[in-house]
């Protein structure tokens, strides 16, 4: 059972570390790289940006008809 817990805080130890914030110089880097397209990895993290894009974009078109269906029914028990 002690074994399972360390491995647990273990893998906890090792997620919070990987979530480090960046620093000011870093995001700057990141930012003037993207901007001229020097990213390591280009076509993989345009295509999840693109990707993250379309899902955002149908999340908002479903919100929108289910608003519609939602006024529709409204409209129909009245």
């Amino acid at each position: 059972m002690k074994l399972v817990r360390l491995f647990a805080v273990g893998l906890a130890v090792v997620a919070f570390t990987a979530c480090q914030e960046k620093s000011g110089a870093e995001k700057v880097s990141d930012a003037v790289n993207d901007a001229l397209d020097r990213r390591p990895a280009e076509g993989v993290q345009d295509a999840v940006e693109d990707v993250s894009a379309g899902a955002q974009d149908a999340a908002k078109k479903a919100e929108e008809a289910a608003k519609e269906a939602a006024r529709k029914a409204a409209e129909a028990t009245q």
